[in-house]
């Protein structure tokens, strides 16, 4: 049967400021990106996250970013080869000392914010992030985009000897290439959690998605990643992956 995981960014709370709604989303999820502390989360909230990933019987892994709290992971950072291996070896091996203090390990690295979307465009960033995994684990899965951008990226880490999880986004509208959309787009993001949910179900049982010129192209993914940041995303987690189990898919980690 088909089969699909679902993500969400996790632990971005730092401090006293509450970022995302953890608790509501985290029981209709089947793994977790955990924040490591350079772009949001601190020890504290990696500890609690954690704890609730174990709990409810989801898979915790590692989120790694650039060190910017202040642009919260979002801006560039033209850091050396050297400095982006040593920051995702610092990273996933903070996460992965709470996740053995919890019992379980890291199940895989997705890259977060202007580090992810640099990873498939920039040969550097991308061998920084996958020799800093394969130093720590060799055995650690690595979350790529699925489509024509997230190729090099791919290359790169199984190159390093690193497993490849495709991810595609229901929420983002995709180009006649099979990129993402531009944010500036109109209708780039979507809202409507039908929609959402129609779109991810087109990607876990045809792995095809509707472009923005309303044809129907070809999109590998193995894992969808859900956003939970914002007000309605309990509602919206909720509504697809009952759209998803209501037809059959078994919704799983990888």
């Amino acid at each position: 049967m088909t089969s699909i995981d679902l993500n969400c960014d996790m632990g971005e709370s730092f401090g006293s400021y509450r970022i995302g709604a953890d608790d509501a989303v985290m029981p209709h999820i089947t793994s977790a990106n955990i924040a490591c502390g350079w772009h949001a989360g601190d020890p504290s909230v990696m500890d609690r996250t954690v704890r609730m990933a174990v709990e409810q019987g989801v898979k915790a892994g590692a989120h790694p970013g650039y060190p910017d709290l202040m642009g919260f992971g979002r801006r560039f950072m033209d850091l050396s080869f050297d400095e982006l291996c040593n920051g995702i070896v610092y990273q996933v091996g903070a996460l992965r000392g709470f996740c053995l203090a919890h019992g379980t390990d890291i199940s895989h690295v997705k890259p977060h914010g202007a580090l992810y979307n640099n990873a498939m465009v920039n040969e550097t960033v991308a061998r920084g992030i996958a020799e800093g995994v394969a130093r720590i684990d060799a055995g650690i899965p690595v979350f790529v985009l699925a489509g024509a951008k997230g190729r090099n990226m791919a290359r790169t880490c199984r190159e390093n000897g690193l497993r490849v999880v495709l991810e595609a986004f229901p929420d983002r509208a995709y180009t006649p290439e099979g990129n993402l959309a531009p944010r500036s787009m109109e209708g780039a993001v979507k809202t409507d959690p039908s929609e959402i949910a129609d779109r991810a179900l087109m990607m876990a049982e045809e792995q095809r998605v509707v472009d923005t010129d309303g044809n129907t192209i070809e999109i590998e993914a193995e894992t969808l990643c859900l956003h939970g940041d914002t007000p309605e995303a309990a509602i919206l987690v909720r509504s697809i992956r009952s759209t998803l189990e209501a037809s059959g898919i078994i919704v799983k980690a990888v």
